[in-house]
């Protein structure tokens, strides 16, 4: 469920929410197998094993990795960002190419560098 998703996750648009809501059924069917607490709403079964949903687990992570990124902290994605004059805004560096379908584009909206 959460493997590589800092480079790659389903963006929120149309046409993704069922893919969005399939992984997040994935851990609500997980949580629900607990002895003693899988009778409980969904929110509370997060609340008591101090999980947060998918969603925001994957914000948090677009987050960390784009500070990282800034930072010098990995080796990789260089070239994705870039920082304005002030040093207070984040641009994305974007190759545009009009010859490419609306599907690659949908695609690529659930890349990082499209994502913060």
């Amino acid at each position: 469920l959460e493997y590589c998703v800092q480079l790659w996750c389903p963006a929120a648009h149309h046409g993704n929410w069922a893919t969005i809501l399939e992984l997040e059924g994935v851990q609500r069917r997980f949580t629900r197998l607990i002895n003693g607490i899988g009778t409980l709403p969904y929110s509370e079964r997060l609340d008591r094993l101090q999980f947060t949903t998918l969603a925001e687990r994957r914000i948090r992570g677009d987050l960390i990795e784009t500070f990282k990124i800034l930072n010098n902290k990995v080796d990789y994605g260089k070239n994705w960002f870039k920082m304005g004059r002030s040093r207070r805004n984040l641009l994305v560096h974007r190759k545009l190419c009009t010859s490419l379908s609306k599907e690659v584009g949908k695609v690529n909206d659930s890349f990082i560098s499209e994502r913060v």
